[in-house]
């Protein structure tokens, strides 16, 4: 189990900048394009993961009540988290924030980085498909979150290698996560349901925080069925992968 945490850590992190890397050499019209249909595709997954495969997988294990007052206390705590600027998701390279703090981007995602470590750990202890549904939504949602932090670097003045190293360098955070939550929790068990909660309470703070209110800045007809069916197509993902488990 342990190989399954570190592989699909590393592929969470590192698949993610390699993925956002690929995007910048792509025409700024395809990026334009494809960069929200990755976002309405991680929607879907992170929506997916969340409910039905962490809370289900929670409430298995304690009580409704706790379970959920955990997920209520997460999302206020992101909520601060974000206000505070640690936690930070915005895809828009004219974010207030981003233009005046791009040092503190890589803070951020460093320690977000680490939380989704502790996240795909949590998951794959849980059980193989919910560990792989897990990682495949953070990587989803990285990649534009990544492909927006690329840009605010380059304009904050950045060399395309600084700014890959650099955003490689806060990606590593997640293996650390990965193993501080693996060796925790295999003596702390009764840990495991409250940490899934909390990462379904990331994870749907994510999408509905953030990604959601992206895809509504899009309002044509075309557009808003694209999103529809590829947010869909995440949920549906992420319900093969249980359904095949």
């Amino acid at each position: 189990m342990l190989l399954w945490i570190i592989g699909f850590s590393l592929l969470g992190s590192l698949g993610a900048i390699a993925g956002a890397a690929l995007f910048l050499f792509f025409p700024e019209g395809i990026r334009r394009v494809l960069v929200p249909c990755l976002i309405s595709y991680a929607t879907g997954t992170l929506l997916g993961a969340a409910f039905l495969g962490m809370l289900p997988a929670g409430l298995k294990q304690a009580p409704a009540i706790a379970v959920m007052a955990t997920v209520l206390a997460g999302m206020v705590g992101f909520f601060v988290l974000e206000k505070l600027v640690i936690w930070r998701h915005c895809h828009n390279s004219g974010c207030e924030v981003h233009s005046h703090a791009a040092p503190l981007i890589l803070i951020g995602d460093a320690f977000h980085n680490f939380v989704d470590g502790m996240v795909i750990a949590a998951a794959f202890l849980t059980s193989i498909p919910l560990g792989v549904t897990t990682a495949l939504a953070v990587i989803a949602h990285e990649i534009p979150q990544e492909v927006g932090d690329f840009a605010i670097l380059l304009d904050s003045g950045y060399s395309r290698v600084k700014a890959l190293a650099l955003n490689g360098l806060s990606s590593i955070a997640t293996l650390p996560g990965a193993l501080i939550a693996y060796f925790w929790l295999v003596e702390t068990r009764e840990a495991a349901p409250y940490i899934l909660a909390i990462s379904a309470a990331s994870f749907i703070y994510i999408a509905t925080a953030d990604l959601i209110p992206s895809l509504h800045r899009q309002v044509s007809l075309l557009t808003s069925l694209r999103q529809i069916l590829l947010l869909l197509a995440g949920i549906a993902t992420v319900a093969f992968f249980h359904l095949g488990g």
